[in-house]
């Protein structure tokens, strides 16, 4: 059976209102840092007093408010003791 992969989009507002769909999972959360699975790789949003607002797993969609600094894309590692090596 084939996996179907959500799609994902971001719309950031006045850096005060992140919306975002495509969410598999929150990974962690504090005022300072939100980390979430996304069909597209480990997204970490940071800045002050963040605070997730709208949570629907179910349809990958997610709203953070607070103040947003930073948007980051982690890419998955692989072969961890072949890229030692190469």
């Amino acid at each position: 059976m084939e996996e179907t992969r959500l799609p994902h989009k971001l719309q950031l507002n006045e850096r005060k209102s992140l919306t975002m769909t495509g969410v598999t999972e929150v990974v962690s959360f504090d005022e300072n840092t939100v980390v979430l699975q996304t069909s597209l790789g480990l997204l970490i949003v940071q800045g002050q007093q963040l605070s997730l607002q709208n949570l629907s797993l179910e349809g990958g969609q997610v709203a953070v408010e607070g103040t947003i600094g930073a948007l980051s894309y982690e890419e998955p590692r692989q072969g961890g003791w072949r890229r030692l090596f190469r």
